[in-house]
């Protein structure tokens, strides 16, 4: 694995800014989101609405993944997506939830997620991961994925190549009928392979109206995870994938989340909907 040094906090810059015409969602200036007391199920005309936000999310992310290169800032690929989104008159989701200061969550090596884009210059051997999500039209879409920065170590690569694999074995384990914990068996089962952890404290979501609607989605089997998936229903699948253990410290900044024996991670997420016969991805370019 690379011998590269550990990640400690950079400066962080003011908050951008926000075009006064582009919706803000509900949480925005209050300490915590209000509860969602809807439906699992979305209705057409919402999952349509999703499908604008998951694509807006997804081009953003793959824009500022365009400019991940040895010597640029997190922050600056935080300014990237953050432009793409109001320029398509979308709310960067992230922004203002629970009071995280960016537009996009930006987590290198051994950080498991939430990292904050700051004054961090990326460096060659690095793995990236950038969590995207937008807000348009009274709904969101939330993707994420792991990139490799210049000349990545065989280990690191394996295990991004892997945990991308994960998420896409277990979308196609979604059908309508089948428990939720279908999708943490798959991904489980396939990481012991490998002999890699499978983050347990942080999982997929609910997401509608909702940024987190109250629904989990494990990534490892559960027991406890026994809600029957149905047509109709959103939510995303992100798995995370460490080359040590699942266990995890936090960072001071009460957001960026580490592996406890500070080995590499890896994440990749999409939002999608429960269909007829499978699950159809909402964030796709």
């Amino acid at each position: 694995m690379s011998g590269q040094s550990l990640l400690v906090p950079g400066e962080i810059t003011p908050i951008r800014s926000v075009p006064g015409n582009i919706r803000r969602p509900e949480y925005v200036g209050k300490p915590a989101p209000a509860p969602y007391t809807g439906p699992e199920i979305q209705d057409a005309g919402t999952i349509e609405r999703m499908r604008i936000a998951g694509r807006i999310a997804a081009q953003a992310m793959a824009e500022a993944a365009k400019h991940i290169a040895p010597g640029v800032t997190t922050d600056e690929l935080d300014r990237v997506a953050h432009e793409f989104m109001c320029d398509h008159g979308a709310y960067p989701s992230t922004l203002g939830y629970r009071g995280f200061p960016k537009s996009l969550c930006s987590s290198l090596n051994e950080v498991i997620c939430h990292g904050i884009p700051d004054s961090t210059v990326l460096r060659d051997g690095d793995i990236v991961n950038l969590d995207v999500t937008a807000y348009i039209n009274g709904v969101h879409g939330d993707n994420n994925a792991t990139y490799l920065c210049g000349d990545v170590d065989e280990e690191s690569r394996l295990l991004v190549e892997r945990t991308e694999e994960s998420l896409n074995r277990a979308v196609k384990a979604v059908r309508p009928g089948r428990q939720v914990n279908v999708i943490g068996r798959v991904i489980e089962s396939y990481a012991k392979r490998f002999g890699y952890g499978v983050v347990r404290d942080f999982t997929g979501h609910g997401i509608n109206s909702s940024f987190h609607s109250g629904l989990i989605i494990p990534h490892y089997d559960s027991p406890h995870a026994t809600t029957v998936m149905q047509p109709g229903m959103t939510f995303t699948i992100e798995p995370m994938l460490t080359l040590g253990s699942h266990d995890y410290d936090m960072w001071d900044d009460g957001w960026t989340v580490v592996t406890k024996d500070r080995k590499r991670t890896a994440q990749f997420e999409h939002t999608l909907v429960v269909t007829e016969t499978g699950a159809e991805i909402l964030t796709l370019p």
